[in-house]
């Protein structure tokens, strides 16, 4: 009944759980529980896209997007949630940029090179694509105005929360906006995506997007745990593991089908895919965790970036929408693409390592 990708997303995910559990239990080493329950949650991530898309063939194609906007990144939304309650802003804050950053750029800059060695020159649709960009131009000016009226000589200095949650409002409600457009087949911010497998049975969808949603919240807040002890026995700065292990740990299954999806050249679906990923968490996402901060106490997590992060999803953007606005892709764009983000990558590799 579950197809085969189905089935091995489940056998990784139960097994990667079980594992996670095992090593608390067994008192292992952070790194080895930060490993492996990494893993399980890029196998409970597949679940709870597969378990989405089988109740949206029931619904229709634009209520399957709204679905995968509520329900396709809780896996990265408990793993925030979590590291917000043990103070790790500055690691939510880049892991939030840089899933943007892992979709608008690697991603979507590996699925331009897989499909462009395999088919040559694809074409897409460009009014979707255009809308995307769009949003994304808006997500971008909401984390670029709270960074500069709140710097020194700003008008608002000493006002970044405030801001950031009237920017945070701003956004849910561009958002909520979106999902009626959405549901009418518009280009709005949500993907669709299409499952190869057979029907499920409506109680073996709720139960496996049930079950897997419930493993996600248990798996990240042991992930959370083992988070800060193995940053310091590896040595790596809360940036680095924030803008690229845990951002790309996320959306792993997800964009795995976006590539696959451009080889098959599929190349609307695999664009529309990988970029309302980045979509998704910068219009909705982002703004909720603010407003979740200020609900949850302690450390604010607020829109205002570093001058480094709010360079790099900048350029993201602009470098995105240039490469898509033709409506055709090359392998050649998509080695620009990843090439941007390996600078990026590079750039916070250095940085203090936790407990320096």
């Amino acid at each position: 009944m579950l197809g085969r990708s189905t089935s091995i997303l489940l056998v990784v995910g139960v097994a990667a759980t079980v594992a996670t559990a095992t090593l608390r239990v067994a008192g292992a080493g952070s790194v080895a529980v930060f490993v492996v329950a990494a893993v399980a949650l890029a196998g409970l991530a597949g679940l709870v896209g597969a378990g989405t898309d089988q109740l949206g063939q029931r619904l229709g194609p634009g209520a399957t997007g709204v679905l995968q906007s509520a329900l396709g990144n809780l896996p990265e939304l408990f793993i925030s949630l979590f590291a917000l309650r043990a103070g790790l802003v500055v690691l939510v804050q880049t892991a939030l940029i840089g899933s943007i950053l892992a979709n608008s750029l690697l991603v979507l800059g590996l699925a331009f090179v897989a499909g462009g060695v395999r088919n040559g020159v694809q074409r897409f649709g460009t009014q979707p694509i255009r809308m995307i960009a769009t949003l994304l131009v808006l997500a971008v000016a909401a984390l670029a105005i709270p960074t500069v009226a709140t710097a020194p000589g700003g008008p608002d200095v000493g006002h970044a929360r405030d801001l950031s949650v009237i920017c945070a409002v701003v956004l849910l409600v561009v958002f909520a906006a979106s999902i009626p457009f959405s549901i009418g087949g518009g280009p709005g911010a949500s993907a669709v995506e299409v499952s190869g497998e057979s029907r499920w049975p409506m109680p073996l969808a709720l139960g496996i997007l049930g079950g897997a949603g419930l493993g996600a919240a248990f798996v990240s807040e042991w992930f959370v745990d083992a988070l800060k002890p193995a940053m310091g026995q590896l040595g790596l700065s809360e940036a680095f593991v924030g803008l690229v292990i845990v951002a790309i740990a996320g959306n792993a299954v997800e964009n795995v089908v976006g590539i696959q999806m451009a080889i098959r050249n599929r190349t609307d679906l695999a664009i529309s895919l990988i970029l309302n990923s980045s979509l998704q968490v910068a219009l909705a996402m982002t703004p909720a965790l603010v407003l979740a901060s200020v609900v949850i106490g302690g450390p604010a997590l607020t829109l205002v970036l570093s001058p480094l992060l709010l360079s790099a999803v900048t350029l993201a953007a602009i470098l995105a929408a240039l490469v898509v606005y033709d409506g055709e892709s090359t392998w050649l764009e998509g080695m620009a693409l990843v090439g941007l983000y390996v600078i990026i990558a590079a750039s916070v590799w250095w940085g203090p390592p936790v407990g320096a």
